[in-house]
């Protein structure tokens, strides 16, 4: 029987709510392993000077724990 574990992340880019995600999930799998998977949770913008300087999500991200 597996046990999962759920743990929230946040990641920014200055290029796409999508690059965000993929930012956050690549930084999340060098510590995790056994990611299952994740839900987008937020979305958010941060402007600077009146305009978007980055796109910011916040996600759940599912591993399973190891043995």
């Amino acid at each position: 029987m597996a046990v999962a574990r759920v743990t929230e992340i946040s990641s920014t880019s200055p290029n796409s709510f999508d690059d965000a995600v993929k930012v956050g999930l690549d930084r999340a799998a060098k510590t995790l392993h056994n990611i299952r998977s994740a839900w987008v949770k937020e979305h958010n913008v941060i402007l600077e000077n009146d305009r978007i300087s980055q796109y910011k999500v916040n996600m759940l991200v599912t591993f399973i724990l190891d043995d």
